[in-house]
């Protein structure tokens, strides 16, 4: 799938691009304790999407690294489209 292609609930979404930005971590509370995320994004031929990152997925790429997502999801955030990768889903560096 390309970039382009997503639609907001977007579920099983799998995608290759590049890191293009990645986000400094930032420390947060959710209803599971605190943890970090960090804001990053992926680029493809096609176009951008905002990469979110969350605990040990971030230490897993660095800018510039070309990442594969299996098993995405898409959620809107403040009227932009934002791509997960969650608990079931998985990134790999290529």
């Amino acid at each position: 799938m390309k970039i382009f292609d997503v639609k907001t609930t977007a579920q099983n979404v799998s995608i290759e691009g590049m890191l293009a930005i990645k986000g400094e971590p930032r420390e947060v509370n959710t209803r599971m304790g605190a943890t970090k995320v960090a804001e990053c994004t992926i680029e493809d031929d096609s176009g951008t999407i905002t990469l979110v990152l969350w605990g040990d997925q971030i230490d897993l790429v660095k800018e510039g690294d070309k990442i594969k997502i299996s098993n995405g999801y898409v959620k809107e955030w403040n009227g932009a489209l934002q791509l997960n990768v969650g608990k079931f889903g998985k990134i790999e560096v290529a």
